[in-house]
């Protein structure tokens, strides 16, 4: 553990954190700048101090190029260390939900771009998952289900103004009771504490949002949102300063890649929505790097669980749609889960079963060796990853998996209109309700095309009766909560901060 630091009397979010020059290459790019030979400060009165200092600095670029100051310095683990995590006393967890991302965009997904090389190198040398699902594409209906584990039927939580219900024990209330210091720093008002979210946290709030710098303004001129993730990362080092040395789980959500955010640095992939996009994914690359370099620096990573997952995806046309939150296909289902532990795997583990948002929490409670969620529809992976680690084959998924919308989540007084997928081995079945025209029913086959763009429901029509009969039987479902779910009486004030999200809510 690191040594303990000297005392503070609060947790000041929006303080600036010192930075390492030596341990960031593009720093180290930026001292040869200050120190070249054209440098008045240096060249007209010390020419040799210039010169052994552009040696210097050459060197130490080299050093961080090829790794040797790299500040990750875990140790090389086996299967067996992931056997034995439940038996150590000293993991923290670093819980990043990255919202809108696709799992397809990511290099470790067999992306073209190099959109992610930090996520890509995490999931080299941890646990990756590859076919993850998302419980939904819209934040809230998704993230009530990630955090109870149980999927949007039995959440309640299916539309804007419901409130997860008190009876819920998450995440947050089980780590706190093993000892755990809890703190959520979140952008994304879906997941405000008002709406039980904050149950479980010693500290949850949005990070002090910052004017963006004048690099991200000049690409974002739009930009409406005060505020960027790095306001995030500033905070979580703070709140590290402070509790850093106690037992700490921390949970960021970040938006950069949902606004579509980036800088300078970034620009690497073009200009139309797509593009930008990428270059949103590749800007919080970059900001996760300063996080995860000052954990490695602080001496964090050989005692931390990272996991990196999202909410949902994003659609690019596909099917004429783009965007999130209306419908549940795969584009925006589809999402990355990555486990980077305190140890490197050579090589990395693929679970290549399906798996679900749902899971999430069963396996890191598991991994770690802390009291299971109860009731909960997700399952625990560990059985799995450790298969996959060993070279075994996998367990059988226990059921379908599901994502669920109430296309009318946002429109107040409306009746429900869900649309459900059910994926089970390489089939997803979607149900749909047209309003006054009855339920559309599409069958996919992903051995027919990863784009899963070809209706087989007509063409297989015995598995798709049976698919639809789990759809109709999983919308039956209903909460366990013995209190109805509450509806919250959001002021305008709140709705607008919801709008500015980019939401249409009337």
């Amino acid at each position: 553990m690191r040594a303990e630091p000297s005392p503070a009397r609060s947790l000041d979010l929006s303080r600036e954190s010192p930075v390492d020059a030596c341990v960031s290459s593009a720093r180290v790019r930026y001292g040869l700048a200050l120190m070249s030979t054209d440098s008045p400060l240096l060249s007209k009165r010390w020419p040799w101090l210039t010169a052994a200092a552009v040696v210097l600095l050459v060197y130490l670029a080299t050093l961080v190029e090829v790794g040797r100051l790299d500040p990750d310095d875990r140790p090389v683990g086996t299967s067996e260390d992931i056997a034995a995590l439940r038996e150590r006393d000293d993991l923290n967890v670093l819980f990043i939900v990255i919202d809108t991302l696709r799992a397809e965009r990511l290099g470790a997904w067999g992306y073209e771009r190099d959109t992610s090389p930090l996520l890509d190198r995490l999931a080299s040398q941890g646990i990756r998952f590859d076919r993850h699902l998302s419980q939904s594409s819209w934040t809230k209906c998704s993230m009530a289900s990630l955090w109870t584990g149980l999927y949007p039927a039995r959440t309640g939580v299916t539309r804007f103004e419901q409130v997860l219900s008190p009876e819920a024990k998450l995440p947050a209330e089980i780590l706190s009771e093993a000892g755990f210091r809890t703190a959520g720093l979140f952008r994304n008002g879906w997941v405000e504490g008002y709406f039980g979210f904050d149950q479980g946290f010693d500290v949850y709030t949005r990070p002090v949002g910052r004017p963006a710098a004048p690099n991200v303004r000049r690409q974002n001129p739009t930009i409406k949102e005060v505020g960027t993730d790095i306001d995030a990362v500033r905070a979580s080092e703070e709140f590290l300063r402070i509790y850093g040395h106690e037992r700490w789980f921390l949970y960021l959500h970040l938006m950069d890649v949902h606004e579509y955010l980036y800088d300078e640095d970034s620009a690497r992939f073009g200009t139309n929505f797509s593009d930008i996009y990428d270059n949103a994914i590749l800007h919080t690359n970059f900001i996760l790097d300063q996080l995860y370099d000052h954990l490695g620096r602080e001496g964090y990573l050989d005692h931390t669980l990272i996991v990196i997952a999202s909410d949902h995806g994003e659609a690019f046309g596909e099917r004429g749609i783009e965007g999130h939150a209306r419908f549940v296909y795969r584009e925006t289902t589809e999402v990355p889960l990555i486990l980077s532990l305190p140890f490197k795997l050579e090589p990395g583990v693929v679970v290549d079963q399906r798996t679900a948002n749902v899971d999430i929490w069963p396996t890191i409670l598991d991994l770690l060796g802390l009291p299971a969620m109860q009731g909960v529809d997700g399952h625990s992976q560990r059985p799995s990853i450790l298969a996959a680690a060993r070279g075994e084959d996998p367990p059988v998924r226990d059921g379908p998996a599901y994502a669920h919308l109430d296309q009318n989540w946002g429109k107040r007084g409306s009746i429900e209109a869900p649309t459900v997928a059910v994926s089970d081995g390489d089939y997803r079945f979607v149900l749909t309700q047209e309003g006054g025209r009855g339920w559309r029913q599409e069958l996919f086959d992903r051995r027919h095309g990863a784009a899963e763009s070809d209706n087989l429901a007509e063409i297989e029509s015995e598995i798709a009766a049976r698919m639809r009969a789990v759809a109709e039987g999983y919308l039956e479902s209903e909460p366990p909560w013995q209190g109805r779910v509450q509806d919250l009486e959001i002021d305008e004030i709140k709705l607008n901060q919801l709008r500015a999200l980019g939401y249409q809510i009337p």
